[in-house]
């Protein structure tokens, strides 16, 4: 198992954070001691997937772009390498492409749709547009080989594609066909490559996972080691390593990143950590006592509470824009840490994030740019340039899904590992308007209202995220024999495996009903609720 970067990283003018001279010897020496599964990104839209479905079969894998080099490869010494799909023909210019010098290097390697074809026409086959295409389910006859060992010889997979290899490399044996494609699988034991031309990493390929654990475990010879228990032990080391007996610091949030960040920055160093927790006022019903109740009572993490309610609702009054509320809350987010990390003394040399492995690619900090810029995330830019503090990112190579297993073996209250994701502006931009305590109190409510019906209904850990949002308009209604004009709320509840994309969650009526009825006989000032019917794309989770 290979977790590099837990850190140390210090901030550059450009806002890029450059890892220190010790973090580089450190992050080598794991490179020569340990040998990670690369996932070569070839512009698939499955790519960040597959690198998580070789993680689920407890095998260490990276995210890297096609555009590195065979040396750069041999380099990392990979115990095997998965080319993705991709939208491109291998003919179409700009299409991405490969060292094929890859090839030659006897790392086993398997390749995916647009990876199968690139890997056929790199090595002599042919690939070409039969006007047979396939999308969709589709029934594969796989003869016994090593991807499809002790797995039906008749099984259904997911296609995708336009382009179909019509003759593979020489010296490679077909393994497996469809209807529509005659050369939907093959191998060459001898060099170990491999070639699948649907997609194992999907859930419509029931299958997959099993081929793509026959693909590490059988022909690649990797042990499945890499366990939550793994990853803390080396964590600590790293962190202890790069710390020493200096101070550090830590902002909680409240959110399960940060939490499980503190910990294992704890478990490392003890009390020379500190966490700052800054209660802006825009948190869930008795989230902050939660928090506070976790660290500072359970773990006894040494713990500063921040009330700064009344400073962050003065900074909002009168503020509308979303934009322009993150902006706010994130500025005075930042004052106010800073003003206490100034109290703690000069001696605070490093700083705790909760930066996630998709936190890096999405906002284009993978290496060679293996996702485009999606977004400035607020754990990989945004800290003031002038703090000098060293990074510690213990989470940097997780994704969210481990990130949650590690909380758990750490002891993290379910509630607090099973939190479901919350914007760091919290709720100044779940109201669609301006931000007061009148609306906060509503839609605090609202929101805990309908968490406790879906944790009844026992579907909170089925949602990606459910949540209450308040547009600050009012509609009329009738209560009792009296004519309203009250607020309405919006129900939004969403199901998902990574936030890229999300689906609305067909939550049962009868728990529709109980929300509605609840929030409106509960609350003074709603007397409507709606439901959200909206998927990303086109819509975004969140409402602002």
């Amino acid at each position: 198992m290979r977790t590099t970067d837990i850190a140390a990283a210090k901030r550059t003018p450009s806002g890029i954070y450059a890892r220190t001279e010790s973090a580089l010897a450190d992050s080598d020496h794991a490179q020569n001691e340990e040998r990670p599964v690369l996932v070569v990104d070839l512009g698939g839209q499955y790519s960040q997937l597959i690198a998580r479905r070789v993680r689920e079969a407890r095998v260490y894998s990276e995210l890297v772009g096609h555009r590195l080099s065979a040396d750069e490869i041999a380099r990392r010494n990979p115990a095997a390498l998965v080319l993705s799909g991709g939208p491109a023909s291998v003919y179409s210019e700009g299409a991405p492409e490969l060292d094929p010098r890859i090839f030659e290097l006897g790392v086993p390697t398997l390749g995916i749709c647009y990876g199968m074809q690139l890997m056929a026409r790199d090595l002599g086959g042919s690939v070409e547009r039969t006007g047979a295409s396939e999308f969709g389910k589709a029934e594969l006859a796989a003869s016994e080989s090593e991807l499809f060992h002790d797995l039906p010889p008749e099984q259904t997979v997911w296609m995708s594609h336009r382009d179909s290899v019509t003759a593979p490399p020489e010296g490679a044996i077909v393994t497996a066909s469809s209807p529509s494609t005659p050369i939907a699988a093959f191998e060459h034991r001898e060099k170990r490559l491999y070639g699948v031309q649907f997609h194992p990493e999907v859930v419509h390929t029931p299958h997959g996972q099993e081929i793509l654990k026959n693909f590490l475990y059988e022909v690649a010879d990797v042990p499945p080691t890499w366990t939550p228990a793994a990853v803390i032990e080396e964590q600590v080391e790293r962190i202890r390593a790069a710390v020493g007996s200096e101070r550090v610091l830590c902002a909680l949030s409240g959110g399960v990143d940060s939490a499980v960040a503190a910990l294992l920055v704890h478990k490392a160093v003890g009390d020379q950590l500190t966490c700052v927790f800054v209660d802006h006022g825009l948190l869930r019903e008795n989230e902050a006592e939660q928090v506070t109740e976790t660290f500072s009572g359970h773990f006894r993490v040494p713990l500063v509470h921040v009330q700064a309610q009344e400073r962050f609702l003065a900074r909002l009054a009168g503020v509308t824009d979303p934009e322009e509320k993150r902006t706010i809350v994130g500025e005075e987010f930042i004052r106010v840490f800073e003003e206490e990390a100034a109290k703690l003394g000069s001696g605070v040399r490093f700083l705790v994030q909760g930066t996630l492995y998709s936190d890096v690619i999405e906002s284009g900090g993978a290496e060679d740019g293996v996702a485009a810029k999606i977004k400035s995330h607020h754990n990989v830019g945004g800290l003031p340039a002038d703090m000098r503090m060293e990074l510690v990112e213990p989470l940097r190579l997780l994704f969210k899904d481990e990130v949650r297993r590690v909380g758990e073996e750490l002891g993290l209250p379910e509630r607090m590992v099973w939190r479901q994701p919350f914007p760091g502006p919290g709720l100044a931009i779940r109201i669609i308007g301006e931000v007061t305590e009148e609306r906060l109190a509503i839609l605090r409510r609202a929101d805990a209202i309908l968490l406790e019906e879906v944790r009844r209904a026992d579907l909170y850990r089925d949602l990606w995220q459910s949540f209450a949002v308040l547009p600050a308009i009012r509609s009329v209604g009738v209560q009792g024999d009296e004519r309203t004009y009250a607020y309405p709320v919006v129900i939004r509840a969403v199901t998902s495996e990574d936030a890229m994309t999300a689906d609305w969650a067909r939550l049962p009526y009868d728990l529709l009903e109980a929300v509605s009825s609840r929030i409106i006989n509960e609350i003074p000032g709603v007397n409507r609720v709606v439901y959200d019917v909206s998927s990303k794309p086109p819509a975004t989770i969140e409402w602002e």
